[in-house]
């Protein structure tokens, strides 16, 4: 009996080690290189919604959630203001960096230049410079109001529903607040456009918007100062897992 044991207790265990490494992992709609890291992006519960501890306030500016996605996409851009070109000293990616070179005035925050450049009237001298569109009266405010606040570092916990993704609702407006600024007008940044669906759709395909938004190896960091938030490419994801529908 004791020897009958010894032979059958290797299986089960075989059998337990097969169960737990068949779970289910990430499937991706596209062509991502199969040597790319997983996506280990998820929510908080498992459930498709967020645990919200520190809720946002309608009062506050965020730095995180508002501030740094649309300096990264409309001024940290290659050859402008990210780490490696630093026009005129100038780094817009990090809030370090913007603290730092940003000539933030919280005592005098219209006075701050990196809002005073964002409604100059020479298009060349304006950030972001031409072909570049300029920021909305409603960004610039934004930007006005953070500083007004202290430019803090402010997060919170924001909802973060990842069951119901629509285009239109969901995913088109966190690419065009993470991806549009260079990657639309005259000149898309490497001749990449992102502000239709029928642009946006071609690189899902390819598994190229992915990859990039992933930062996966082989792809070309998007956006570059650093990773979306992780509610903005669980949904971005689950949008491509469900066909990337235009909705």
């Amino acid at each position: 009996m004791k020897n009958h044991f010894l032979i059958i207790f290797p299986s089960l265990l075989l059998v337990v080690f097969l169960l737990i490494a068949c779970k289910e992992e990430y499937v991706y709609t596209g062509k991502l290189n199969p040597d790319n890291p997983k996506d280990t992006t998820t929510t908080t519960g498992g459930t498709g919604t967020t645990v919200i501890t520190k809720p946002c306030s309608p009062d506050s500016v965020y730095f995180e959630q508002s501030v740094l996605p649309l300096l990264r996409s409309q001024c940290a851009s290659p050859g402008c203001h990210d780490a490696a070109s630093r026009k005129e000293g100038v780094i817009l990616d990090s809030y370090a960096n913007i603290l730092k070179t940003g000539n933030i005035r919280v005592n005098s925050p219209a006075n701050s230049k990196i809002y005073t450049v964002l409604s100059k009237s020479d298009p060349e001298e304006r950030m972001p410079p031409a072909p570049n569109s300029a920021l909305s009266n409603t960004d610039k405010a934004l930007i006005l109001k953070w500083i007004q606040q202290g430019a803090k570092n402010l997060t919170c916990d924001a909802a973060c529903d990842t069951t119901q993704i629509a285009f239109k609702t969901n995913i088109q407006p966190i690419l065009d607040a993470q991806c549009k600024g260079c990657h639309s007008g005259t000149s898309p940044s490497g001749k990449i456009a992102l502000t239709t669906y029928a642009e946006i759709k071609k690189y899902v395909d390819s598994g190229s918007l992915l990859g990039s938004i992933l930062h996966a190896k082989g792809y070309i960091a998007m956006p570059q100062g650093g990773k979306m938030a992780a509610c903005e490419i669980a949904k971005v994801r689950n949008w491509i897992r469900k066909g990337a529908l235009n909705n």
